[in-house]
């Protein structure tokens, strides 16, 4: 009898309580999707307009079976304390898609299910200039050759030629999602996605969500706040002179757009 009970009482609970990513305090819901993390009390979430590269963003889907980032080879990232969860999506089979590459991996991964194919198109380090999808794929518009593509680019682009590419966004309080922060290095460089964005319901005070991809290549992962633990993932638009996140630091000059 009371192991029917042990064995009751652990159903129930596995029925009660979801798998929650990063932090034990974060509430008791499924997050299956990036617009499924809750916000901080007092905030909401931005709404995007459908169909848009934000409203893409924000429906990424969360990858549901663990949350350890893996690389490119299939073996585990050496630091498994960098993600809040793991977005769905491969990383290939190649050191290719590192930081700039899964910026423009995302950017492209939306212009290509949004069928606007004539915009998918990155500058090249060599010479600056753009290497057009279409030109490349010709009439196989197949997503095995859209990836293929992406490959093709990750190579001979990176975050040098991407900062070139995205325009200065000079007010962090007019941060989007979708919007980019990134570091032209020597000889190496970062960069991170904005996917989601809130603000505060009554000082409008904006607080945003990153995505990275880093060194080797590795699955896209959405990152801790390792300053504020209270908003994690979340981080505040005043987080002063720099942006600390668990495997680079930034500023405000650093944040473009597309």
């Amino acid at each position: 009898m009371k192991n029917i009970f042990l064995i009751s009482l652990s159903i129930l609970t596995l029925l009660t309580f979801e798998f929650v990513y990063g932090q034990a305090t974060q509430p008791k819901v499924k997050i299956d999707k990036i617009s499924s993390i809750p916000t901080p009390e007092g905030y909401n979430r931005v709404v995007a307009a459908p169909n848009t590269f934000a409203s893409y963003l924000q429906n990424l889907g969360i990858k549901q079976e663990n949350n350890q980032v893996y690389l490119f080879d299939g073996t585990l990232k050496s630091n498994q304390n960098a993600q809040f969860c793991v977005i769905k999506m491969d990383v290939g089979k190649r050191d290719l898609q590192q930081c700039a590459d899964a910026v423009m991996r995302l950017r492209a991964e939306y212009l290509y299910h949004a069928k606007k194919y004539n915009e998918i198109h990155f500058n090249f380090l060599s010479d600056g200039k753009p290497r057009y999808y279409k030109n490349y794929v010709g009439d196989d518009l197949s997503y095995e050759k859209f990836k293929k593509y992406m490959d093709y680019i990750f190579s001979y682009a990176n975050t040098a030629s991407l900062k070139k590419e995205l325009k200065p966004v000079i007010n962090i309080n007019e941060i989007q999602i979708g919007d980019v922060f990134i570091q032209q290095g020597n000889p190496y460089g970062h960069a991170v996605t904005v996917v989601d964005v809130a603000e505060n319901t009554k000082t409008g005070e904006k607080i945003f969500m990153i995505a990275q991809s880093y060194m080797p290549a590795q699955e896209i992962h959405i990152l801790k706040n390792p300053m504020n633990p209270k908003i994690s993932p979340w981080y505040s638009i005043h987080f002063g002179n720099e942006l600390h996140t668990p495997e680079w630091t930034f500023t405000k000059n650093d944040l473009r757009r597309f």
